[in-house]
C-alpha cells in the first residue's frame, strides 16, 4: 500500500478528547483537511457533564480549569466559557475534628498563614509556604516541569515541612489533585501545580466542564468530528473502522486514553497499559447551601474517612442546579470496594458531622465511580514520552506526559507542530 499524498487524504485523528481536538484545532488552523474519530457519543473524553431532566449539571468527577494552564490561555476562549471561580482557599476538617479556613494559602501564603494561632503547621511551616511560593514564580512552567523529581511526599519532607502540615494540608490539597493521598505522583508536576494556583484561579465554565472539548469541537467544520464511530484497527495509514468501514490517511494521531492507544496499535512493544487513580463522585441536591455562598473546597483530613473534598459548585457557577437547589460534590479517592447504596449511606454519616442533620433530607442524585480518572505519574518519570511512532503515526494525551488539562492539550499541539513542519 503506498502512502497517500497529504493533499488528497486527511489527518485521521482518534479520540476526541482534549488532547485530540486540540490537535485538530492547530491542523485546521494551519489549513490541513482532518478528520476526527470518536467512539462515544459526545465530545470530551474524561471532560464530560451530564444534565439531569430536573437540570442539574454533573461534572464526571469534580474537575477544574486551572486559569493560568499554559495550553489553555493558548486556545480557549475564557469570555465564551464565561468562566466561574472558586474562592481561593478551603475550610480544612483537622484530624481533631475542628474546622479551619485558609484563604488564599498560596496566591497569598504569608497573610493566609503567617498567625502564630493558626492550627495548621508551625511558623517554619508556614514560611516554607512562603518560600515556595517564590522559588516557583520565578520560573517558567516548562522548567518546572523538566526539573529532576522525586515523589512529591519525599519532597516536602526534604523540604523541611513537618509532619503535621503534610497530614493537614498538602495530603488533603494537593491529595485530592492528584487523586494520591499518599503523595507518590512526581515533585516535578507538584511544583507545577503549586505554581498555577499562585499565579491563577481554579474555574468551572457556567454550564459545565464539557463546556471546554465543545467549544474546540465547534470551532472544526461541519462532519469533521464523527461520533459513535470506533476504530477497531490500524494498519499502515489505513484506519479499520467497527463495522468495517476503512480510513487512507495522510497521517494517523492516537489520540485515546493508553489502554485503547496499546490496543489499536498491538505491533508497537514500546506501548503499554496505563495505570490509573481511581475516584468516586457522589452527588446530592440540598434545599441551602451548606457552603454559605463562600465559594471555598472543603477538605477533609481525618483520616480514614470517605469523604476527601466536598464542594458546592452551584454556589460557584448557579446553572448547576435548578433555582431554589444546591449542587452538593463529594469525592472519595482510591479503591472502597463499596456498593453504591453502602458508600451513599456511610457518607451521609459522615457528612452530618460536618453540616448537620440536614444531609439526612439531602436527595442522592447519582454516583460516578471513575477507575480512570488520572493517569498515574510517579517520581522520576519524563514529562513527556515519544509522541511521534513512526513517519505517519503519532499519538498524544495526558498518559504520555503528566496528568492534567494541560498535558492533554500541550501533547495534542506538539503532535500538530510535527505534522504541519
Amino acid at each position: 500500500m503506498t502512502t497517500p499524498d497529504s493533499s488528497s487524504a486527511p489527518i485521521v485523528i482518534i479520540g476526541a478528547g482534549m488532547a485530540g481536538l486540540t490537535c485538530a484545532n492547530y491542523l485546521h488552523r494551519a489549513g490541513r483537511a482532518v478528520v476526527v474519530l470518536e467512539a462515544a457519543e459526545a465530545v470530551g473524553g474524561r471532560v464530560r457533564t451530564d444534565v439531569t431532566p430536573d437540570g442539574f449539571r454533573l461534572d464526571h468527577g469534580f474537575q477544574i480549569l486551572l486559569t493560568k494552564y499554559p495550553e489553555v490561555q493558548r486556545l480557549l476562549d475564557y469570555g465564551a466559557l464565561n468562566l466561574k471561580a472558586f474562592q481561593s482557599g478551603a475550610v480544612i476538617r483537622l484530624a481533631s475534628g475542628q474546622e479551619t479556613t485558609l484563604r488564599n494559602p498560596l496566591r497569598q501564603p504569608a497573610a493566609a498563614l503567617s498567625a502564630a494561632v493558626s492550627p495548621i503547621g508551625s511558623l517554619p511551616d508556614k514560611l516554607r509556604i512562603a518560600s515556595l511560593a517564590q522559588h516557583v514564580s520565578r520560573r517558567g512552567s516548562e522548567e518546572l516541569l523538566a526539573r529532576p523529581s522525586t515523589d512529591t511526599l519525599t519532597f516536602l519532607r526534604r523540604y523541611g515541612w513537618s509532619e503535621h502540615i503534610i497530614d493537614s494540608f498538602f495530603r488533603p490539597f494537593f491529595g485530592g489533585v492528584f487523586l494520591d493521598r499518599g503523595l507518590s505522583t512526581g515533585s516535578n508536576f507538584f511544583e507545577f501545580v503549586y505554581q498555577q494556583f499562585i499565579e491563577g484561579e481554579a474555574a468551572v465554565p457556567a454550564l459545565g466542564m464539557q463546556q471546554i472539548p465543545e467549544q474546540l469541537a465547534q470551532r472544526l467544520p461541519a462532519g469533521t468530528v464523527r461520533l459513535n464511530t470506533p476504530a477497531e484497527a490500524v494498519e499502515g495509514t489505513t484506519v479499520r473502522l467497527r463495522g468495517g468501514e476503512t480510513l487512507e490517511a495522510a497521517a494517523i494521531v492516537v489520540a485515546t486514553d493508553g489502554n485503547t492507544t496499546a490496543r489499536l496499535l498491538p505491533h508497537l512493544p514500546q506501548l503499554h497499559a496505563t495505570a490509573w487513580r481511581r475516584t468516586t463522585c457522589t452527588y446530592f441536591s440540598a434545599p441551602s447551601s451548606p457552603g454559605r455562598q463562600d465559594r471555598l473546597l472543603r477538605l477533609n483530613a481525618m483520616p480514614g474517612q470517605l469523604a476527601h473534598n466536598v464542594s458546592f459548585p452551584s454556589d460557584v457557577a448557579p446553572d448547576y442546579a435548578p433555582e431554589g437547589r444546591t449542587l452538593v460534590s463529594v469525592s472519595t479517592h482510591g479503591e472502597h470496594g463499596l456498593p453504591e447504596t453502602t458508600l451513599t449511606a456511610l457518607l451521609r454519616a459522615e457528612l452530618m458531622l460536618w453540616f448537620g442533620e440536614e444531609v439526612a433530607r439531602w436527595q442522592h442524585l447519582r454516583t460516578y465511580d471513575l477507575p480512570h480518572a488520572l493517569p498515574v505519574y510517579p517520581g522520576g518519570q519524563p514529562p513527556c514520552q515519544e509522541l511521534r511512532l513512526t513517519s505517519t503515526l503519532y499519538r498524544c494525551g495526558d498518559y504520555t506526559a503528566y496528568p492534567s488539562l494541560n498535558a492533554a492539550m500541550a501533547t495534542g499541539r506538539e503532535v500538530a507542530e510535527m505534522l504541519l513542519a
